[in-house]
């Protein structure tokens, strides 16, 4: 059990700092971790986000738990050298084409969220979104246009083996759930997105199981304030999982509370938290690391199938929380290393 821990900027170091303590006390059988830098700590201390050190540890690992990447002192670099492209390449470089994004109402937190009890309360759940195509990875460019005006390009576009890789993904997940799938595209506008529909109706051939369901992504984003409970899984394309899922962690009540997992062909993942460093509170112990220590869980279930350990760390969050073990982010006083040591104790 190889695990990569990449902590990255801000918060980072101090989020993942609690997962592992979290890991190490569950005394795994051959648990080993290694460290690497990433982001702008990668870039001040190397010259790039993503040195090659890094990604050589990386395909020697089973698993990578990631911290953030974000500095404020590199966002005048070049985009190629700036700490976000430590993630995007990652994803790239180890074939991290499916994120798993859960979202479910922890219970006792129902007022906490941005919508009515009665309606928080129904949320759970999970956000298939393609990593690997889209605009995200389309060229693009800046250019001078005849008349001497500036203009911003970005190329979107997807093949339809990606489209029915991410779909298979999404639609063994809804077997393992409730049953019901909503791909969410803008057939109506993009013809990128008619061709995601038409592949994903194709591929629901093969899983007469699953119910599948269509909707635009700007009636999608409505819908999960309005009616969240009408949703099992959600199966989207790069930008529009981007921005749904951090939708939908402010449904829940904080993006604090939110793990992910990042998964190619095998069972090599990345998990990670979907916040972001955070710089304006780092280094003080104030970060809420709960959706790292989720995402450590994550990883024990889909990198090593250890069901029983997952369950376990989710189990002690949740009474952590129900005993009013909360951060700033929930209203709560509790600090990053009280957290960590609350999670620990129920354990």
């Amino acid at each position: 059990m190889k695990v990569a821990v990449f902590a990255g900027d801000g918060i980072g170091l101090e989020v993942t700092r609690e997962a592992v303590r979290v890991l190490q006390a569950l005394d795994l059988p051959g648990l080993t971790l290694m460290e690497g830098d990433v982001g702008g700590v990668a870039y001040k201390k190397h010259g790039h986000p993503l040195p090659e050190a890094t990604l050589e540890t990386a395909r020697a690992a089973d698993a990578i738990l990631f911290g953030a990447v974000g500095d404020f002192d590199c966002d005048n670099l070049e985009r190629h050298l700036r700490p976000e492209q430590a993630i995007l390449g990652l994803r790239k470089a180890m074939g991290f084409f499916a994120n798993l994004r859960p979202a479910t109402v922890f219970k006792g937190l129902e007022d906490l969220t941005s919508l009515r009890p009665e309606v928080a309360r129904q949320i759970d759940l999970l956000i298939v979104r393609e990593l690997n195509g889209d605009v995200y990875f389309g060229e693009k460019g800046i250019r001078t246009l005849p008349d001497g005006r500036r203009q911003g390009w970005d190329i979107m576009s997807y093949a339809e083996d990606e489209v029915a890789r991410i779909a298979h993904v999404a639609f063994k997940a809804a077997q393992g759930r409730r049953g019901k799938l909503c791909s969410v595209d803008k057939a109506n506008v993009l013809e990128t997105f008619q061709l995601w529909r038409d592949v994903m109706i194709e591929v629901s051939r093969e899983y007469p199981d699953v119910e599948l369901s269509h909707m635009y992504v700007d009636n999608a984003a409505m819908q999960l304030v309005k009616n969240p409970g009408q949703f099992d899984v959600i199966v989207t394309g790069n930008m529009f999982g981007d921005i749904l899922s951090d939708q939908a962690s402010m449904c829940v009540g904080s993006i604090g509370l939110l793990a992910s997992a990042s998964l190619a062909e095998g069972t090599c993942g990345l998990y990670e938290p979907i916040h972001g460093s955070a710089p304006d509170i780092a280094g003080k112990g104030l970060a809420n690391p709960m959706a790292t220590i989720l995402s450590a869980a994550m990883m024990l279930r889909h990198s090593f199938g250890r069901e029983a350990e997952a369950a376990r760390i989710e189990a002690a969050v949740a009474k952590a929380l129900a005993d009013g073990i909360k951060g700033g982010d929930l209203g709560g006083s509790h600090g990053t290393a009280e957290i960590g040591d609350a999670v620990l104790a129920r354990l």
